[in-house]
């Protein structure tokens, strides 16, 4: 209120008070900046809560002597609602701003993790999983769409970097804490993150300011059960669809297919093949984790600010699909860990620049929509990878990782057909 009333008589005052009026816009830039260090802050407890389950799932399926498959079909559940309702968070976000999403849907996915705490049978874990997609599909688009709606332009690009760095970081020792959970109790896991996420979702309402473009109020009830409807939203993208776009979701497509699908049978492998406890799983995720920030930190902001960033995600897949190959071809586990955090390393840094690509080919009325659209197609990739894994892993323990080195090496030509198209259109990235 002392802004505005400052601001409505700031003609009226004199020029020894104009001073004290900067002075007041450096506050407010320092408001904005504490904004969003406690959103990261908060961010970074989500991610961690968020992972805390993961290390311990391939046990709950041993001890409740389920299919091997259900470690990858109870992911591909989620993921499954993740992809049919993200874009629908984007649009609805227009209406209710993103920090109501992140408090509706914090909550629903902690009350997800109690149902799945407790679930003993296959359908009524994947049930609870396809309960949690409905929620963790608005999670990450909100994340998305506050960091493009909220932040400067000269920051935008490096919030959503740090956003995906936080992400690949914090996951990775949110799988360490995890793992440590579950050698005392698995249950135990599944009810911290659920009190974690759950209190984490009044934070982020508290942290975040509005960003909604239109008052709900302002929406028609015929127009909000248009915009309810999930199948709308994929409708909609044909306003911004272009063969950039086609070929940038492809690759996102892709190296989410590539990395659920490794992830997945990397969790499993550990536990059935070299026998190794949750601990180890969150303790080889931590290594993950730091080489990852520092690639983050490093290597990803060099690509996005002084390279061609078009030809330098060909070589960022390339990698990832050398190294899945790597990890397929050599049983030593010395080998077979090491190019397994460069499979996770590589997949990390291509994030964020797939990430800013994206949005930096959005227009403004469109960024919540095509974010939107990003996230769905991560879970659509995720979603193939996961049941892919699941149901060819027990042919063989590797050749899961052998299908991972493939559908890498389609994103390294998708990729190509991307950095093709540009030259055509005689634009630089």
């Amino acid at each position: 209120c002392s802004y505005i009333i400052n601001n409505i008589f700031l003609d009226k005052i004199s020029t020894r008070f104009l001073r004290r009026e900067e002075g007041r816009k450096d506050r407010r830039g320092m408001k904005y900046r504490t904004r969003f260090t406690a959103f990261f802050f908060t961010l970074i407890i989500f991610d961690l809560a968020a992972n805390f389950a993961h290390p311990g799932t391939p046990t709950v399926i041993q001890d409740l002597n389920l299919h091997d498959y259900m470690f990858s079909v109870a992911m591909a559940a989620m993921m499954f609602t993740n992809f049919l309702l993200s874009p629908f968070w984007g649009k609805i976000n227009n209406y209710i701003s993103s920090r109501t999403s992140l408090l509706i849907c914090c909550c629903g996915y902690g009350v997800a993790q109690l149902w799945f705490a407790y679930s003993t049978t296959e359908l009524m874990i994947i049930l609870a999983r396809m309960f949690a997609g409905l929620f963790t599909g608005g999670i990450f688009v909100s994340f998305l769409t506050y960091v493009v709606n909220v932040a400067r332009p000269e920051d935008q690009g490096k919030f959503l970097t740090y956003t995906a760095t936080i992400k690949s970081v914090a996951s990775a020792f949110g799988y360490m804490i995890g793992g440590f959970l579950g050698e005392i109790s698995v249950r135990l896991s599944f009810l911290a993150q659920a009190a974690t996420l759950i209190a984490v979702a009044f934070l982020f309402f508290v942290i975040c300011q509005p960003d909604s473009s239109t008052s709900l109020r302002e929406v028609s009830p015929k127009q909000l059960a248009k915009e309810a409807n999930p199948f709308q939203a994929f409708i909609d993208s044909r306003h911004f669809m272009s063969m950039a776009f086609v070929f940038l979701f492809a690759v996102n497509i892709l190296t989410n297919f590539g990395n659920t699908g490794f992830d997945q049978a990397f969790n499993y492998y550990l536990k059935d093949a070299l026998g190794l406890t949750s601990s180890y799983n969150g303790i080889v995720k931590a290594l993950v984790g730091l080489i990852s920030f520092a690639a983050n930190m490093t290597l990803c902001i060099w690509i996005i600010n002084r390279t061609k960033v078009r030809r330098s995600l060909v070589v960022i897949v390339l990698v990832c699909t050398l190294s899945a190959l790597g990890v397929t071809v050599f049983s030593n586990i010395v080998l077979f860990i090491a190019f397994s955090v460069l499979v996770y390393a590589g997949y990390s840094v291509s994030v964020p620049v797939l990430q800013s690509m994206v949005a930096g080919r959005a227009t403004p009325a469109q960024k919540n929509l095509v974010m939107g659209f990003f996230n769905a197609t991560q879970s659509l990739g995720s979603i193939a990878g996961s049941l892919t894994a699941g149901f060819i892993y027990s042919l063989h323990a590797k050749v899961p990782f052998a299908c991972t080195a493939v559908i890498y090496a389609l994103g390294t030509l998708a990729a190509l057909g991307y950095v093709r198209l540009g030259k055509r259109a005689g634009k630089a990235a």
